[in-house]
């Protein structure tokens, strides 16, 4: 023992097993998953409490192909990345953007889905009448024609009443491009924004057009439609993935891999037509 490269040896040995066995524990603890729950289709809460989803069915294959024990627990939205940072969860699974807002408190996995945001309204009432119906407009590099169609969709909605999300990356996106022109009525979840625009107390929201493409299937809502263009990109996100906390980068890589192959195999395509009904996957 008192050979000095017999102790480095010793010690570099010592210093292996010690990360073999805490690579070992991480692998095998519980991994505690965070989704919102009121998300649809993202997200879900059933009456008797179950939580479902595209979220939901995604995460429980990509912890099959990690091999890990996960559990997937309801956290409301606004305290969603709170609860993450605290350690009362190991990651967020949500229908969350990418944005450097997030970056700045979290980590992130990389993206396992897209999506972009609309302006929805209901048919039986007067309907906004907004250029570019049906186009994209990424809002990451505003072209000429983008800052063009929105000073027209400013002026077409002035005075109107538009219900988003709170704390979300919709809300960002009004208080960017409209606020002054229109009134921003906020709530808590999705679902209330739709329940007050079916009975006419709001003129349109502002959301995810999968969770619009979802809420029109309510009985409440049948009627609802998309009006003018759709926007992606910017503080909207750059695709939707897992928040992780940064330190926590052996965990990033496990999902990484577990979603390179379920994008790979198709499975994500496959659950993106069940709950979308259209291929929501990211660039690989």
């Amino acid at each position: 023992m008192n050979n000095p490269r017999f102790r480095l040896g010793w010690l570099a040995l010592s210093a292996c097993a010690f990360l073999a066995t805490a690579a070992e524990a991480q692998q095998g603890r519980e991994i505690t998953i965070a989704t919102e729950g009121a998300f649809m289709p993202w997200n879900y809460t059933e009456p008797s409490g179950k939580l479902g989803g595209f979220d939901v069915e995604l995460v429980n294959d990509l912890c099959r192909r990690m091999n890990a024990k996960c559990k997937v627990v309801g956290q409301d939205w606004a305290g969603i990345i709170p609860a993450l940072q605290a350690g009362k969860h190991d990651a967020v699974m949500t229908g969350m953007n990418i944005t450097d807002k997030r970056l700045a408190v979290i980590g992130f996995s990389r993206p396992y889905a897209t999506s972009r945001h609309v302006f929805a309204t209901m048919t039986d009432r007067e309907t906004l009448n907004l250029p570019k119906s049906g186009q994209l407009i990424d809002i990451t590099s505003l072209s000429d024609d983008g800052k063009n169609t929105i000073e027209q969709m400013k002026k077409l909605i002035k005075g109107k009443t538009i219900g988003v999300q709170t704390s979300t990356n919709a809300l960002a996106f009004l208080e960017t491009y409209f606020k002054g022109d229109i009134e921003i009525r906020e709530y808590k979840t999705a679902e209330q924004h739709d329940l007050d625009l079916s009975a006419g107390r709001i003129d349109a929201v502002f959301v995810d057009y999968a969770s619009a493409m979802s809420s029109r299937e309510k009985k409440e809502l049948n009627g609802m439609t998309i009006a003018g263009p759709s926007f992606r990109g910017g503080l909207l996100g750059r695709g939707v993935a897992i928040g992780l906390r940064k330190d926590d980068g052996e965990l990033k890589q496990r999902f990484d891999q577990a979603i390179e192959q379920a994008l790979a195999d198709g499975t994500i395509k496959t659950l993106s037509m069940k709950w979308f009904k259209s291929d929501m996957s990211p660039p690989q």
